[in-house]
């Protein structure tokens, strides 16, 4: 598969993952203007009472328009303590949340400085518990056209858009029974419903 361009993440959607899994390469973005409303700083998972958003509250800049790497996250409004009641309250009675609960507490109880790293260490975490060690490099500079052999995925995988995968299939979730199954949720939706099969599917 070809080299894959990638934005940086927060939790990102199964088909995120399962473009880390196939591509011979990852190059993700770092030197882009940061963009609002985007998996750069949310994620989308299952609740009781059907999907619910999280996003990370960001520091505004003082110009115009900043890259997103440089992009601060804000300490306002506890969400850390709001994110992980979320998390716990969505997942709790899935079959490996219990399993995976200790690795991904410490993200929401550190105090992260800059969303890319928060996100990236998120990431790799997700990424150790699949056991899949995609080549990643970071981009050093903006480039607007990819070039031959690259597949750009920056602005594709988004949460207003269309996703490229219309064949997702079911796997087990806590409330299909109530909403039927719901796609192309935040990894962990999968991770903590399938576990170790989490691989398999992607």
């Amino acid at each position: 598969m070809k080299t894959v361009l990638l934005s940086t993440a927060y939790l990102a959607p199964v088909e995120y993952y399962m473009q880390l899994n196939n591509a011979e390469r990852v190059i993700i973005e770092k030197t882009d203007h940061y963009v609002k409303q985007t998996y750069r700083n949310r994620c989308i998972i299952a609740t009781t009472n059907g999907l619910q958003t999280l996003s990370i509250p960001v520091v505004k800049p003082d110009f115009h328009k900043c890259y997103t790497k440089d992009m601060r996250i804000a300490d306002h409004g506890s969400w850390r303590h709001l994110h992980w009641n979320a998390i716990v309250s969505a997942y709790s009675s899935t079959p490996f949340f219990e399993y995976y609960t200790d690795d991904f507490r410490p993200f929401y109880e550190y105090k992260y400085k800059f969303l890319f790293d928060f996100n990236e260490q998120l990431r790799e975490l997700i990424c150790r518990l699949l056991d899949i060690y995609p080549d990643i490099s970071y981009s050093s500079c903006y480039v607007i056209n990819s070039r031959t052999g690259e597949m750009d995925l920056r602005e594709v995988i988004h949460p207003k858009k269309e996703s490229r995968i219309t064949n997702f299939k079911p796997y087990y979730q806590v409330f299909e029974s109530k909403y039927g199954f719901q796609s192309n949720l935040s990894i962990i939706d999968l991770l903590f419903n399938m576990g170790p099969e989490t691989i398999l599917y992607l």
